[in-house]
Parts: C-alpha cells; structure tokens; sequence
C-alpha cells in the first residue's frame, strides 16, 4: 500500500468522522432550538396581546366549555365562564413570566452579593452560613403560604416570597465561585498594587460570576415557575379573575371528566415552557463545563 493511498484513506476516514460529529451536534442542538423558539413565542405573546384585535381576559366570548374552533378567539375554546382561553393562557405568561423572572432578577442580585462578600470575607461567611442554613432549613412552600396569609395573595407577596427562598442557592454558588478566584494571580495582583476589596470583588472576581450565575438563572426560573403554578393551583398564588396558568388547571379540575381541555391546555404550555427553560439552563451548563451548584 503507498503512502498516498494511506493519507487517502485516512482523509476519508477522517470525513466520515467529522460529519458523524456535525450529524450529532447538530441533534444536540436541535431541542435547544426548539426550546429557545418556544420561550420567544411564550414572551412574544406575553407582550402583544394587548395589542391584537382580542376581547379582555375577563369578558365572556361565547358559551361555557366551547371546544376548541377555527375562529382566534375559539382558537382554545372557552373556560368554564365562557372566556377565551386563548387569551387567558397569553395573560397567564405574562403572569407567570413576571413573577418568575422578576424574583430570580432579585435573588441574583442579593445572592451574588451575599456570595462575594461570604467567599472573600472569612468573619462575614460565618454570619452569612448562618443565615443561609437557616433560611434553607424553612420549606420554601412554608413560607411562601405564611407569606401570603399575612400579607393577602397578590403578584407582589408572590414574587418577593420566590426571591426569598431563591436567594440560597445563588449565594452558594457565588461564594463557591468567589471562593475558587480569590487566590488567583489577578486577584493577588489586584491586591498587592493597592486596590481595595471592594474593587477587587467587583471588578476582578464579579465579571467571573456572569456565565454560571446566568446558565444556573435559567433553571431556577423553571422552578420557580413550577413553585408558582403550584400555589395558584392552591388558590393562593395571583387571585382571581387574573388569569395564571396554575389558577386556569385549578379551576378546570371539577370538569376534567367532560371537558379535559380545560386542564390540558394550560397544564400543556406550563410543562413545556418548564421543560424549554430547563433544557436552555442544561446546555449552557454544558457548553461552558459548568454544573450544578453544591453546597460548600
């Protein structure tokens, strides 16, 4: 065999190999296509409805229970009140989304300075564990129901309870980041030319925050929207006849036997924005050799 017939074999093979990768890659990337295209029509029609030619959430279009017609208003049918639900499950995402995306915003924000300060800080992380232990030994769903029977069920009691109990897993993960960047030779450097701490922590170890902080967002959404849901379904999350994706499942259950739309449809896009947000938080986690957070 000649050494060029070799190199040709060995080009083909190496073809072979490379599109066997591509092939892979690109059915890896196909259900974070599907994932991300899903969320950009949940948001899109979370901001538009307002604007399109739709009658109110609250307004009956037709008889109850309307199974699901051509027309855009009967696209989904109508609720047990004649409303459309349509629209309901594109107001119940603005709900959803706000609440949800709002107190992971606040708890990022709270949790990362927690973090900086409990990793770059030795007397300040033994107050601030402390805190956190205690706040973790609370069930969240605990708190969350005290909250709202103290302070009545509306969107604000609701997202200021998820921020609360989001707020530990963002501090560990930002103190185990600070943690692993404090002894770098940047950070070293940063302290010996005279910076001070509060420099070197926002400057030179918070930027570092951004990827994990941001992948790990993505997956506390998606619990959060579930905790969410689960409340409304308790009938003590966003209060009627504001429309949430958990409060419509909750109040299709009596006419599950007769008419299944009525839970299916908004049990259906809760699971698959749930799923689309935890599938976006998975490959970046991936992408960037990042995991879970542990406790440290």
């Amino acid at each position: 065999m000649s050494v060029w017939t070799s190199a040709a074999r060995i080009s083909r093979a190496a073809t072979v190999v490379g599109r066997g990768k591509a092939r892979r890659a690109g059915g890896a990337r196909l259900p974070v296509v599907l994932a991300a295209t899903w969320l950009a029509l949940v948001v899109l029609a979370a901001v538009v409805v307002d604007w399109l030619p739709l009658p109110h959430y609250d307004i009956p279009v037709g008889p109850p229970r309307q199974p699901p017609g051509a027309d855009a208003v009967y696209l989904l049918g109508t609720d047990e009140f004649g409303r459309s639900q349509l629209v309901r499950l594109m107001v119940g995402a603005r709900v959803s989304l706000a609440v949800s995306v709002g107190a992971v915003l606040l708890s990022i924000t709270a949790g990362c300075v927690l973090g900086l300060i409990a990793g770059f800080y030795v007397r300040a992380a033994k107050v601030i564990d402390l805190v956190l232990d205690a706040a973790l030994a609370v069930p969240g769903l605990v708190l969350l129901l005290a909250m709202t029977a103290v302070l009545g069920p509306d969107l604000w009691t609701l997202g200021l309870g998820l921020a609360i109990i989001s707020v530990p897993p963002f501090a560990r993960l930002a103190r185990a980041i600070t943690l692993s960047y404090a002894d770098r030779e940047f950070v070293v450097a940063s302290k010996v030319l005279g910076a001070r701490s509060v420099r070197t922590l926002f400057r030179e170890i918070l930027p570092n925050l951004v990827l994990p902080v941001g992948s790990y967002a993505f997956v506390v959404v998606a619990w959060l929207m579930v905790t969410e849901g689960s409340l409304s379904f308790l009938g003590l999350g966003v209060p009627p006849p504001n429309p949430s994706w958990g409060g419509s499942i909750a109040s299709g259950q009596g006419y599950l036997a007769t008419d299944p739309q009525l839970v299916f449809l908004p049990a259906a896009v809760l699971l698959a924005t749930i799923f689309a947000f935890n599938v976006i938080g998975d490959h970046f986690q991936g992408r960037f050799g990042l995991g879970r957070p542990t406790d440290t």
